[in-house]
């Protein structure tokens, strides 16, 4: 156990270090004397933490908590400098992703009541996660996942919450470089007012992919601190409020039912209503307020996969200046609530441009209309930006989990520090470039990962970690835990039928793109 010392020091929350003045990072010195003047308070907790307790004190250098009759947690090791509002940004960051693209599509399959309710729960149930993880930091005085898990199940613990967290941020990242790849193309074409391509590598995704992986996400994810990407995390979020104002700007200026650019090119010029001869509606421009098909089963997880941010929350609280349970759980509520809005009007106005036409990916389909549409030009030229800088942002905890995982006893090393990032690069390439679908990766990964760092493993690390005597399995908040870790597993065995069943029935619209 005590192996894992050192791991602490080298690779624990890269984003904790950049707050420090003199930007030394932890030394290995300063942990151990930090940690010792805090006594081991966890004596009762579980066996990992008894059996070996000087061996175990560097586990909560990170998050110290104060002696037993305090309720305040001091941090000795280090002080927050992070102000309440740039760590709401910070955690929307965190929670926005690219799955606000599939949002729209997603709605055109459960109908605009069935995917509110839907995206309602996601939300709550993610801030009494939230709420879950910041007391059990508050309980052990730990602040980062992996070493929560380590704390409830030892080992096996820490590395299924690495392994999850692997899981969950190459599924971002593979996300993120799947939109490089499909809408690159599709901008470079339209500005060179590129017709019918005749094959320019240029004009391949699969070369632009790698290029960019290269030229921009390989030395920013090269870096050794979290904290010198902390500029284009806010450039990234203000290029998804562009997004944001422009479908809906475009839901008032597209005629229904829209008409498509490739089978006519005076399309732009047409004023095309959305009223028959008779007068009646048309049928297909009419909204669904809930609607069941075979894709629904997509939805749940795109959904879950959109408010995941659970890895970064703990860093996050330990950045925050003067730092109480109380004001980060403001800090999260405050960042759900932003996101829940973004993401209810993007799919509610990208759904309302489009309806059953929309695309799994809603960028797709406004190049149906008219290719060189200046507007929506700009709009994926900020998309780009966004999620090409946002790669390097979530390979950093994918890096400090597989070192924590394969290295514990490591301290930093170059070498190996580039080596992971060139190898998680290469492997996210060759997953983009063979990956049939947005779809599928946003499915299988919001499947199985999505439900662990949200409902499972939260819930199970409070029963195992919550001593008996201060709250008894009969307890309303332990009752309580265990109804949302059922969720979570219910959730994941729903999602994942579906997903395969859809994929076996040979119904799936997954391989059109549809």
């Amino acid at each position: 156990m005590s192996e894992d010392k050192p791991a602490d020091t080298a690779v624990t929350a890269p984003a904790e270090v950049n707050a420090i003045p003199n930007g030394k990072g932890h030394d290995s010195g300063e942990e151990i004397s930090a940690s010792a003047k805090t006594p081991p308070a966890e004596g009762g907790v579980n066996p990992h933490r008894t059996e070996n307790a000087e061996a175990n004190l560097p586990e909560s250098q990170e998050f110290l908590s104060g002696v037993d009759d305090k309720k305040t947690t001091l941090f000795t090791d280090f002080e927050g400098k992070t102000s309440f509002g740039m760590s709401v940004f910070n955690l929307g960051n965190a929670i926005m992703g690219s799955g606000i693209l599939g949002l729209a599509y997603a709605m055109a399959n459960t109908g605009v009541v069935l995917f509110l309710v839907l995206l309602t729960v996601v939300a709550v149930l993610s801030s009494y996660s939230i709420h879950l993880l910041l007391k059990l930091s508050g309980i052990v005085g730990i602040r980062a996942y992996e070493q929560l898990g380590y704390r409830a199940f030892g080992t096996p613990g820490k590395m299924a919450a690495g392994i999850a967290i692997t899981l969950q941020n190459i599924g971002a990242m593979s996300s993120y470089l799947y939109i490089v790849k499909y809408e690159f193309p599709l901008v470079i074409q339209a500005f060179l007012r590129v017709d019918k391509p005749a094959g320019e590598w240029y004009l391949n995704g699969n070369y632009l992919v790698m290029i960019v992986s290269v030229a921009v996400i390989l030395p920013l994810a090269l870096m050794k601190q979290l904290g010198y990407l902390g500029y284009t995390s806010g450039f990234s979020l203000s290029c998804m409020v562009f997004f944001l104002v422009s479908v809906i700007y475009k839901k008032f200026n597209t005629p229904c039912p829209f008409v498509d650019f490739s089978f006519n090119s005076t399309a732009s010029v047409l004023n095309v209503s959305a009223m028959d001869p008779g007068g009646a509606p048309d049928p297909s421009c009419i909204p669904k307020m809930a609607n069941l098909n075979s894709q629904t089963a997509y939805t749940i997880p795109i959904l879950a996969f959109a408010f995941v941010c659970h890895p970064e929350v703990l860093p996050i609280y330990t950045e925050l200046r003067n730092p109480t349970k109380k004001k980060m759980q403001h800090v999260a509520n405050i960042s759900i609530a932003v996101m829940y809005c973004m993401y209810f009007l993007a799919a509610l106005f990208g759904y309302l441009t489009f309806y059953g036409e929309v695309e799994a990916e809603l960028l797709h389909t406004y190049s149906r209309i008219d290719p060189y549409d200046s507007l929506i030009l700009c709009v994926r030229v900020a998309v780009l930006v966004a999620v090409t800088l946002t790669v390097p942002i979530v390979l950093f905890p994918v890096r400090r989990a597989i070192q924590q995982m394969a290295f514990p006893n490591k301290t930093f090393n170059w070498p190996r520090h580039i080596a992971i990032a060139v190898v998680l690069l290469t492997f996210i390439n060759l997953l983009v470039i063979f990956a049939p679908n947005i779809l599928g990766i946003f499915g299988v990964i919001g499947a199985t990962s999505a439900p662990c760092l949200i409902f499972i493993f939260p819930a199970v690390f409070y029963l195992r970690i919550v001593p008996k005597e201060e709250e008894p399995m009969s307890s309303f908040p332990k009752i309580v835990a265990v109804c949302f870790a059922a969720i979570g597993f219910l959730f994941m065995i729903m999602s994942l039928s579906f997903i395969i069943m859809d994929w076996t029935s040979g119904t799936s619209n997954a391989s059109s793109g549809h």
